[in-house]
């Protein structure tokens, strides 16, 4: 009986082995792949150098305005997921997008996701990158705190600002609801490559739910390619288990009532028992103002995957309406 018991401890120990050197076997191929591919697929913009890192600018068309693009939470590769708006909007605009740091082709930081972190470091990449305001700051998800924060600590800078459904610091009172957090274990999906392993299994989970076409092939590749690399790294793990303190920091701002604001949310109508919906939330946070304006949308929380076209046409709409000066 010992006997067998002994030999069962074996095998299991010798697949415990096993599994665990097949583990570092992946490890070590997911680092000779990030290498190559990093070298195979470069940043499509320009790297400046923040707080002796390098952070990622994408610049495209040319205008009377210039649109900061800031992405949601989690978008990968944010030059990648704005690919059509951008393309839309640069026909008459300078469009820019600042990839933060762990996001696309910027480096990663040791330094705390606080809102103020993040709107410096945004400055600091637009200036180093001579991009010169005042600029327009077109928020996704999240970024709408950051921006509310940067309007409010520099007014003078910004022109205007049009959220792709912003997330702000309201909006969780209004909604009775709790800021979710990640485990920090998270951090390690990347550097271990188990977002590799993850977009081996289900690479849909990872790319834009848009037609076919919308994106190109390229576009896609470098997609699954860079969410290989960045899934879930330790910045946006920090950045999502921060969100609660940058709340509190913005809860008690507000948009300047002379600065123009647009807001495009989805058109989902279905109010909670309280009667409250995302439009009935926007419109109590801009209010009656004839600079503010909501405009709803159908589609996802990403509206710019598939409403593109249509909200660059109200983005034309609402600029030549304030001015383009």
């Amino acid at each position: 009986m010992k006997k067998k018991r002994f030999k069962f401890r074996i095998i299991i120990r010798n697949l415990i082995l096993g599994l665990a050197a097949l583990f570092l076997v992946w490890i070590a191929f997911h680092q000779v792949m990030v290498a190559y591919e990093q070298k195979k697929y470069p940043a499509l913009g320009e790297l400046v150098e923040v707080d002796g890192k390098n952070m990622h600018v994408y610049t495209k068309g040319e205008g009377p305005n210039t649109i900061i693009l800031l992405s949601g939470l989690g978008t990968t590769a944010p030059v990648l997921d704005f690919e059509p708006l951008i393309n839309e909007m640069s026909k008459s605009n300078k469009v820019v997008v600042v990839e933060p740091f762990g996001y696309g082709w910027s480096d990663l930081t040791d330094e705390d996701r606080k809102v103020e972190n993040l709107v410096e470091e945004l400055r600091t990449a637009l200036i180093k990158s001579k991009i010169e305001g005042p600029y327009i700051l077109m928020p996704h998800s999240i970024s709408g705190i950051y921006s509310l924060y940067y309007a409010s600590k520099y007014p003078e800078e910004i022109k205007a600002i049009i959220g792709i459904d912003p997330t702000l610091p309201n909006a969780l009172e209004y909604f009775d609801e709790s800021v979710p957090t990640m485990p920090k274990y998270m951090s390690y999906i990347a550097p271990t490559g188990i977002a590799r392993l993850t977009l081996y299994l289900s690479s849909e989970d990872f790319l834009p739910l848009a037609d076919e076409g919308i994106y190109s092939e390229k576009n896609l590749k470098m997609t699954k390619i860079l969410s290989a690399q960045r899934g879930y790294n330790k910045n946006i793990v920090n950045e999502a288990n921060e969100i609660n303190n940058n709340i509190g920091k913005t809860r008690n701002l507000s948009f300047p009532p002379d600065m123009p604001v647009m807001i495009f949310t989805t058109n989902e109508k279905e109010e909670n028992e309280e009667g409250k919906s995302n439009i009935t939330f926007y419109q109590s946070e801009i209010g009656n103002s004839p600079l503010h304006k909501l405009v709803p949308l159908e589609g996802h929380h990403y509206l710019h995957w598939t409403q593109y076209q249509q909200m660059s046409e109200y983005v034309n709409e609402f600029t030549e309406a304030f001015g383009n000066d």
